[in-house]
């Protein structure tokens, strides 16, 4: 088993119709729209049906800060859903879309991986049913409608220099971060500076993933501010008239996608906002929906817990009314090494010193999680390269910190080798302790809530930021979105703004470069340190090494 590859797992997988995997939470056949015979979405109706049932538990998992050593993240959540199904909980999983810029950049797909996945795993890392192309359509068509609306007499009086909206697309491509469009002459519009994010940093995405059903929606793209007139009043989406046609190419992405898991148990895959510089979590229709058809329902948060869970907590659950019931914080030997100052070619020996060292990245991540008043529990994500010594120094360590370190084998034997830490979620979700609260009350103002942030879950010393973008916030507050909670940009790769600054770093700065409004989303993006919202493709990108072999099988997405 150990040498076969994720995606040769993934081919091997017996899979159900679609429409028995919709009949294990109750949904009838007629209600799944089918895109092939093992995905499906779930018709708006169906949805509303649902709204006066009561809702299930909802555990969170979150990590520690990534390293290349890997953690494993989404496959503990898929594996944690196949656990608790098998010692008989109705259980599904929550996840997000994958992005094709990492899948052709950096990391390559990923939906779990072993023999905790989702399937079919190529659909779900390449188009999968269109979802982030119709959120690029929607958010492009808004873009050529305020250039439009300016070349043809420009009656809602936009100031040329203060237009906001961005262009997207779903790839990564540094050479469009900054952009001069309209070249060329009269004909073809006024030149102006512009730029390119990618399409999980776009606020729309951010829209489809908090809206609650296509009336909302709609409303929430219409209060989208896409520039300022020269008297710095807003101009919205629904003053250029397009967020009803925003919302008709939204209609089919709105709808939650089902797919399953290797063992037959259901999985919600919907919305995919990174959580390095959008808020990272899937959209709130999939996980409410699957609260009332479910008993349990595991979703992940991008990234570690500074960035997804925060996101979660003080953004997700906040909007929806949502109240979690647990965590669990995946974590590795290998990535406590890297912590504790192992380099990647040695992470293979023992060292228990070093495991020791490094866990001190795990200790601020369980204590920034309890601070919102949800149980923890630590998954340690084994590898064959694990010693007892190793594993027994990271349980101590939780042990240290109030928390169970639950040893989980489900990359290699599925749910049988996770049972142990679905016992434990059960127990956390049942004893009822949670008592969650958000970080900040919504009438903080928003610099401050920037400085909570920084201080309480990153343990800066300070935060940093020109008098523009302070004066930005105060404007903002003033016009009414004093309110709105912040979404973070910053690397994923630390508590600092240094991706290279590992462990548990106190004390250090947080420079504010800018910071954008997303109102329809309903919160304020605090840009931080070098972080970007176009990445660029590594020097070896992914794509390379991606063809189609001799029976037209995809090769080397995984």
């Amino acid at each position: 088993m150990a040498h076969k590859t994720d995606i040769e797992i993934a081919r091997e997988a017996r899979k159900l119709p679609i429409q028995e995997i919709g009949a294990k939470l109750g949904i009838p056949a007629g209600q799944l729209l089918p895109y092939g015979h093992d995905k499906a979405k779930i018709a708006q109706g169906f949805i509303a049906g649902l709204a006066d049932r009561p809702m299930g538990k909802l555990i969170l998992v979150t990590a520690i800060n990534p390293t290349p050593a890997g953690e494993g993240k989404t496959t503990t959540t898929v594996g944690l859903g196949d656990g608790l199904n098998r010692i008989g909980k109705r259980a599904a999983v929550c996840i997000r879309e994958a992005s094709l810029g990492p899948n052709f950049g950096m990391k390559g797909g990923a939906a779990g991986g072993g023999m905790a996945q989702v399937v079919p795993m190529e659909d779900m890392n390449l188009h999968f049913t269109g979802d982030f192309h119709a959120i690029t359509s929607a958010h492009n068509l808004l873009a050529a409608m305020i250039d439009n609306h300016i070349y043809w007499g420009n009656e809602l009086g936009i100031d040329e220099r203060r237009i906001t909206w961005r262009r997207v697309m779903d790839m990564n491509d540094r050479a469009l971060r900054d952009i001069v469009v309209g070249l060329g002459g009269v004909a073809n519009g006024f030149a102006r500076q512009t730029g390119f994010d990618i399409t999980v940093a776009s606020e729309v995405m951010a829209i489809l993933c908090l809206a609650s059903d296509l009336a909302d929606l709609e409303k929430r793209l219409g209060d989208i501010v896409v520039a300022y007139r020269r008297d710095k009043s807003p101009v919205y989406a629904r003053d250029l008239k397009a967020d009803g046609a925003m919302a008709v190419l939204l209609k089919d992405a709105m709808q939650p996608n089902l797919v399953q898991t290797l063992e037959n148990n259901p999985a919600f895959v919907h919305g995919g906002p990174f959580a390095n510089i959008a808020h990272g979590c899937n959209s709130v229709i999939a996980t409410t929906t699957a609260l009332r058809l479910a008993d349990y329902v595991v979703t992940e948060a991008g990234f570690g817990a500074d960035l997804g869970a925060e996101k979660f907590f003080d953004i997700k659950c906040r909007k929806a009314g949502l109240k979690p019931a647990a965590a669990v914080i995946v974590a590795t030997v290998r990535a406590m090494k890297m912590n504790g100052g192992v380099a990647k070619a040695d992470l293979g020996s023992e060292n228990v010193e070093a495991v020791r060292k490094g866990c001190a990245n795990l200790g601020r991540h369980i204590a920034n999680t309890k601070g919102f008043g949800v149980p923890v529990v630590v998954a340690i994500n084994h590898f064959g390269t694990d010693t007892e010594a190793e594993i027994a120094a990271v349980k101590a360590y939780c042990a240290e910190q109030g928390a169970e370190a639950i040893l989980c084998r489900h990359w290699a034997q599925g749910s049988a080798g996770i049972e142990e830490l679905a016992h434990k979620v059960v127990q956390l979700a049942e004893a009822g302790t949670a008592n969650f609260a958000p970080l900040y009350p919504d009438e903080m103002p928003l610099f401050q809530k920037i400085e909570t942030i920084s201080k309480r879950i990153y343990h800066a010393g300070e935060v940093i930021a020109d008098k523009a973008v302070r004066d930005q916030l105060k404007a903002w507050e003033a016009a009414g979105y004093g309110h709105f909670p912040v979404c973070m940009a910053k690397t994923q790769y630390s508590f600092s703004t240094d991706p290279n600054l590992r462990g548990a770093p106190t004390g250090h700065t947080i420079p504010v470069r800018e910071v954008r409004l997303s109102a329809g989303a309903g919160f304020v993006v605090a840009i931080c340190g070098e972080i970007m919202t176009m990445p660029g493709l590594p020097k070896v990108p992914s794509a390379e090494v991606i063809r189609l072999d001799a029976a037209g099988r995809i090769e080397g997405l995984f």
